[in-house]
């Protein structure tokens, strides 16, 4: 396994080449994109365990649809069974050590919620988590502080978790060997990461709140959903997409993946 060394445009090529997989078969990454968010919001019928439990099978979920960009690639059937298919498919030492990480990785989030609620008015930012309404610009600035700290508290996560599962599931590396190498991956390219990052941050975040914000400002904001919600969706799902361009971009030489993507790609 070899990590590469990758220039800041690179970002901007991971975001191209999602957009690119993406295009190859539209309905099945929107289908399993909309299934996760289901169980997400499934999950919070259930207090606390529910959520627990999905995150726990995170890093699960995360090489399953990673499968699913491999299979669209190789333009291979993808049924939304993929999520559990592609899990079975791996030794189960494996699929232990994904449980096993999907557990630290619970963890984590746990600690960030317990430190992030001491800095974040929740109850300030609660209309807007629970039915995406804006009720003017204080409540705007408390969100832009809320997502500042919370992805200042996730950085460190997303580092040590961003390439852990591949590592697992195609590598056979060990939990702690994976987190490593999934650090060295974000470390040797990180000004790749923040031009992604800063990219899919104005997309997903600044863009839909601009957007409520006029919606508001022009006394129609019960209609900004109309505009916001597939936008967003559709942002997500690309977003979830490129995921595999980072890895086929940071990782080469001898993993055991059976696709390939290149700059080429998002050209054709």
């Amino acid at each position: 396994m070899q990590i590469n060394r990758l220039p800041p445009k690179s970002g901007y090529i991971w975001i191209r080449q999602g957009i690119w997989l993406f295009k190859q078969n539209p309905f099945t990454f929107l289908m399993l994109v909309f299934l996760y968010i289901f169980l997400m919001q499934l999950s919070m019928f259930i207090p606390i365990v529910g959520i627990i439990f999905v995150l726990i099978f995170n890093p699960c979920i995360s090489v399953a649809f990673l499968t699913a960009a491999q299979r669209v690639i190789l333009k291979q059937t993808v049924k939304p069974s993929i999520y559990i298919t592609a899990i079975k498919e791996l030794p189960p030492a494996i699929r232990m050590r994904l449980l096993k990480l999907g557990g630290l990785y619970t963890t984590f989030i746990v600690l960030i919620s317990l430190v992030s609620s001491q800095f974040i008015d929740v109850e300030k930012i609660m209309p807007l988590l629970t039915s995406g309404e804006i009720t003017g610009p204080d409540l705007i600035q408390e969100m832009y502080y809320a997502l500042i700290v919370a992805g200042l508290l996730y950085l460190p996560v997303a580092m040590l978790m961003w390439f852990s599962p591949q590592l697992i599931a195609w590598q056979d590396l060990s939990i702690r060997k994976a987190i490593f190498g999934s650090w060295l991956g974000f470390w040797f390219n990180k000004g790749a990461f923040v031009v992604y990052l800063a990219t899919w941050g104005i997309i997903l975040i600044t863009f839909p709140l601009f957007v409520g914000g006029i919606f508001e400002a022009l006394g129609i904001k019960q209609y900004a959903s109309y505009l916001i919600t597939p936008f967003s969706m559709l942002s997500i799902t690309i977003f979830y997409c490129s995921f595999y361009a980072i890895w086929k971009g940071c990782f080469t030489d001898g993993i055991k993946t059976t696709s390939n993507l290149s700059d080429e790609d998002v050209n054709s």
